[in-house]
């Protein structure tokens, strides 16, 4: 493909919405940015990268963090306005890459290059495949799967000014326990390929 390309992805836990991201990324041989932003911020703002973590996509939490004339003392918010302005410096750069979540379809729907899918899938699929990715029993996977979407979900809404998984918000929305994560890959790019040819 010729020119930026940048392919944001969301995703229900389960989905399998990180492979098919990984794939897109090999297939078009371009950066995945997920956890690769957390390291470079790290490095950056000399913060440990096992401090970021702890509030990578997590939505604000009120009662422990204050407000005073728009300055806030909450690390999740100071950590979502840091990897906001990457992803916008990575784009304004030039720079071809597919990002997994982050709020990326809204950060950056200014981007005429962008394209945007969220991924979903049937409960018994990714039920099945978080019990043998974290071995865990179905009613771990379950109550796991519940937790994270939560937590996504909110993260998103606090952030967006549309909501998550919602598919107005997004250019695709693909049920990949219909067509697999190879199915699903191959959906996005097909569509990215005739949005760069209009």
């Amino acid at each position: 493909m010729e020119g930026q390309v940048i392919i944001a992805i969301g995703r229900e836990f389960g989905s399998g919405g990180h492979e098919i991201a990984e794939l897109i990324a090999t297939k078009l041989e371009i950066f995945l940015i997920d956890d690769k932003l957390l390291y470079d911020l790290s490095s950056e703002k000399k913060i440990p990268y096992e401090e970021l973590k702890k509030y990578d996509e997590r939505p604000k939490v009120p009662f422990l963090s204050r407000t005073v004339s728009g300055y806030t003392n909450a690390m999740e918010e100071h950590l979502a306005k840091m990897q906001f302005e990457y992803l916008r410096k990575m784009a304004e750069g030039g720079e071809s890459f597919v990002i997994v979540g982050r709020c990326a379809e809204y950060v950056l729907k200014d981007f005429p290059c962008m394209t945007s899918a969220f991924i979903s899938g049937n409960k018994e699929t990714k039920c099945e495949r978080v019990m043998k990715k974290y071995k865990l029993s179905a009613d771990e996977a379950k109550k796991l799967m519940k937790k994270k979407d939560a937590t996504r979900k909110a993260y998103h809404n606090y952030y967006c000014e549309g909501k998550w998984g919602d598919s107005r918000n997004y250019d695709l929305c693909i049920n990949s326990s219909q067509i697999g994560v190879e199915g699903a890959a191959d959906v996005i790019l097909s569509f990215v390929e005739r949005k760069q040819k209009k």
